[in-house]
Order: C-alpha cells, then structure tokens, then sequence
C-alpha cells in the first residue's frame, strides 16, 4: 500500500502518536489506584512492555490501537498474539481493552481486573480458610 504522505510528513505524524500515559490509558489507572490497586506502568520487564501490570496477580494489561491501517493491525495483531503466548507461558494473565471499553465503562474494566485477582488467589491457594 503506498503512502499519500510524504516522508517528512509521516515522520511528524508518528511524533505526535502517543504511546504511553494515553487519556484512555490514564483513566483505569485512576479507577484502579482509587480501589486500592498498586501497578506498574510500562513495565519493560516483560514482553511487549505492558501499559499497566499488577505484580502480585501476575496481571497484564495490553493497550490496543485500531486508528492505523488494515495492514498495520494485522500486524499489530500477529504481535499482540506473540506477546500474548509468551506471556501466557510465563504464568501471567493477559487482559486488553479496546480504548472505547475503557472511557464508557471503566467500572466494568476494573471489575474485569478484580476478577482476575480473585482468580490468581483461589489458582495459588492464597485465601485463608
């Protein structure tokens, strides 16, 4: 697929791209501090570099971007699959949220996180009884 952009002009369109600390991104890092949840923002200790990642669930959080080309989210998708098995087969729970599920329901999001918890504590037998 050719470009209708200049070389110039793509270069300055891809500086603006924001990567990291997105509104989307920023908001359910809020909702989750407000509840009392202690995460790592682009942690790059991991593959892929997850945007939010709760080390003592062993949680994941992937951000996903659909504003680039057909093209480019296959690709994106091949990666996010990549990631996705690799993390997997280091113990951790992945979750993704489209940036749209985040802004109209956070609460949801949140409580797709907390499920999550509750699940890797009932897997590790950390519950008292």
């Amino acid at each position: 697929m050719a470009d209708v952009l200049t070389p110039a002009q793509r270069r300055k369109n891809m500086q603006h791209i924001k990567n990291r600390d997105t509104k989307i991104e920023v908001l359910l890092r809020k909702a989750l501090w407000k509840k009392g949840y202690r995460y790592r923002k682009n942690y790059n200790k991991l593959p892929g570099k997850p945007d939010i990642v709760i080390l003592k669930y062993k949680i994941a959080e992937k951000g996903s971007n659909s504003k680039f080309w057909i093209s480019k989210i296959s690709r994106n998708r091949e990666h996010d699959d990549e990631i996705n098995k690799r993390l997997l087969f280091e113990g951790w729970t992945v979750i993704r949220f489209w940036g749209m599920e985040i802004k109209k329901h956070t609460d949801e999001c949140v409580k797709v996180i907390e499920e999550a918890m509750l699940q890797e504590i009932i897997d590790n037998n950390d519950f008292l009884v």
